[in-house]
């Protein structure tokens, strides 16, 4: 027994020993869940360890005075050392005190120097003091971690570093937090970023996509001032009484920015419109256009792109106003039946001059046409594009309209030439524009009609053609009656054989002696030419055309793409016969390298350093 208590005794001793050399050893603490008068005290900034430190310094104070009074034997002594004790106290007291003013002191000096403490002094009627004092106290909220009542709805939360402060100076739990920052950023205007600067690379793709825009040079004064408005769109009331073409060219830089919507659209819609152009109309509903109608009264002249939402209902609201349309454009309104086409054509056809329909998918087929024979006298300009319903069957029908001076076509069904020859025959005598896109089977009995019948054409394009030939359009453009073309599209007229693309022995589309020829016809008026993949002109024949005394003074845009003859030589020589040469294409003439592009002349598709397109700069 006695060697088990020693043993025991001296365990106990080295257990106590180990438990005083634990402090110098590093610790992991363990914590488990806290009761709720943990959560309360903590509530409450109360602090349990402090709690602790206090008592343990109250119970070393009253040992020291216990040892003390056992030492002195007496009461007198006994009292002297508590009075002494007391002093000494008293003094540590007044040390602690006088230590905390100073760093309050410091603080508070600190704090009047912030530029905080000087914004609040503007708005504020306290002292230097009394201010800097309260900027102390809200700065000193709880720690992170601590328990704390949200100032709004009163519920217990977590502090964290990212507790916002309440209206009152308290804190605010993280639903309340939310919805007070989402008002604070709504009455806040953000402010604008500045433009990061890209270098030289961001400015040189913002020289070219100006370019691509059509802006060369100095832009004119009423292009800054339509670009300003566009950047501020959501200032403007109104447009005034501003010119016709300023407005559409508004209407043009709103689309390409797809600033046209519903709060927008009153801009361009007055009770005195008479001309009204959208662009780009597919976030406008069915209310829109039906408004636009309400009101739009005089409304004459009406051009909707990407009116997807131009359905029955819109039209049966335009059938049953007073309002007696002229021109009606109508692009991508797949939604509009067959029934209500016919409808607005019987009751609104008198009046109307021009049609043109784009992207109908299955309406507006050859019933349509033959409605537009019987109740459109008047119709000068017809146009149909993209269109799988239009057959042959409703080409021929188009040749009834005997006023009709404007005809487009592109359809999806196959159409033969005996329709077009049929038109051309019977109404081509007043025909002022004919264009036919993607006609692969149309061939020269054609060209033969245009030559026999057209005498007043200015606009004329057929595109994509299989079938037609270089003698063909020699036949045409030689003692041709016509005036001299404007506007010329040949593009993709041409032999279509992959396993032998350069050869060509019928001569097949636009070759080297119909390009001859027309320009010996109408190269003197000539402003647009477009013979884009007319592979089978050759380089003498560019040569000849553009010779050195040729002047074409008229040209102002030329489409050359994929001439596979074209070189720097033919380049110099278009730029010097062509004084008034504002765009050249050349997209695949792979033997373009370095031509010099005069001042005012954009050249388009030769890959270089300077970009794509190229804006001239030489005198």
């Amino acid at each position: 027994m006695y060697n088990a208590q020693g043993q025991n005794g001296q365990t106990a001793q080295n257990g106590q020993n180990g438990q005083q050399n634990q402090p110098n050893r590093q610790t992991r603490a363990v914590y488990g869940p806290q009761s709720a008068l943990t959560d309360f005290l903590a509530s409450h900034n109360i602090s349990a360890a402090q709690i602790r430190s206090d008592a343990d310094a109250r119970r070393r104070q009253a040992a020291r005075d216990d040892a003390a009074e056992d030492e002195n034997g007496n009461g007198e002594s006994s009292a002297a050392g508590a009075r002494s004790g007391r002093r000494s106290s008293r003094n540590d007291n007044d040390e602690a005190s006088l230590k905390r003013k100073r760093e309050e002191e410091k603080k508070l000096a600190k704090i009047k120097e912030s530029k905080a403490f000087k914004k609040r002094k503007q708005r504020s009627d306290l002292s230097d003091d009394e201010l800097a004092r309260a900027l102390m106290e809200s700065n000193s909220g709880p720690m992170p971690g601590q328990i704390e009542h949200c100032e709004i709805c009163e519920k217990r939360f977590t502090v964290s570093p990212y507790s916002l402060a309440g209206p009152n100076g308290g804190l605010l739990c993280p639903p309340c937090g939310r919805e007070i920052a989402k008002e604070r950023e709504s009455g806040q205007k953000k402010k604008p970023k500045k433009p990061a600067n890209t270098g030289p690379v961001g400015r040189r793709r913002a020289i070219q996509s100006r370019i691509l825009d059509g802006d060369v040079g100095t832009k004119s004064l009423a292009t800054l001032c339509v670009q300003t408005l566009a950047k501020n769109v959501d200032l403007a009331d109104s447009l005034g009484d501003l010119p016709d073409h300023l407005v559409d060219k508004i209407a043009r830089m709103f689309s390409k920015r797809r600033l046209l919507k519903p709060e927008t659209l009153p801009l361009f819609v007055q009770p005195g419109t008479e001309d009204l152009h959208i662009y780009d109309g597919a976030k406008l509903g069915e209310q829109d256009y039906i408004s636009i109608f309400q009101t739009a009264s005089k409304l004459k002249n009406l051009k909707i792109r990407c009116g997807i939402q131009f359905k029955d209902e819109v039209m049966d609201y335009l059938l049953s106003r007073d309002i007696n349309l002229e021109t009606f454009y109508l692009h991508g309104a797949n939604l509009l039946s067959d029934e209500k086409w016919h409808k607005f054509i019987q009751e609104k056809g008198e009046k109307l001059k021009g049609i043109q329909v784009y992207y109908t998918d299955n309406h507006f087929g050859d019933e349509t046409i033959a409605t537009l024979k019987d109740h459109c006298s008047n119709l000068k300009r017809l146009k149909v594009e993209n269109n799988q319903k239009l057959t042959n069957d409703g080409v021929k029908a188009i040749a009834s309209l005997s006023a009709l001076e404007h005809l487009g076509l592109q359809l999806q069904h196959k159409t033969e030439s005996d329709a077009y020859i049929e038109v051309v025959s019977r109404i081509g005598a007043n025909l002022k524009t004919f264009s036919l896109k993607i006609v692969p089977e149309v061939d020269d009995t054609l060209l033969q009609a245009i030559h026999e019948h057209c005498r007043s054409l200015s606009k004329f394009r057929i595109t994509d053609s299989e079938f037609m030939t270089d003698q063909g359009f020699v036949d045409l453009f030689t003692k041709w009656t016509n005036p001299p073309l404007r506007f010329v599209d040949l593009q993709k007229c041409r032999q279509i054989d992959a396993s032998k693309p350069r050869e060509n022995p019928d001569s097949v589309g636009l070759c080297s002696e119909g390009f001859k020829a027309l320009m010996a016809h109408s190269g003197e008026k000539l402003q647009y030419l477009n013979i884009h993949a007319c592979r089978h002109i050759s380089r003498e024949a560019f040569e000849e055309v553009f010779h050195k005394d040729a002047q074409y003074p008229e040209l102002k845009e030329l489409e050359i793409s994929f001439c596979e003859e074209v070189t720097d030589f033919i380049l110099g020589s278009i730029f010097r016969s062509c004084p008034r040469i504002r765009e050249v294409n050349v997209f695949g003439c792979m033997k373009v390298k370095e031509v010099r592009v005069p001042r005012g002349v954009i050249l388009v598709g030769v890959p270089n350093a300077q970009g794509m397109m190229v804006e001239g700069s030489d005198d």
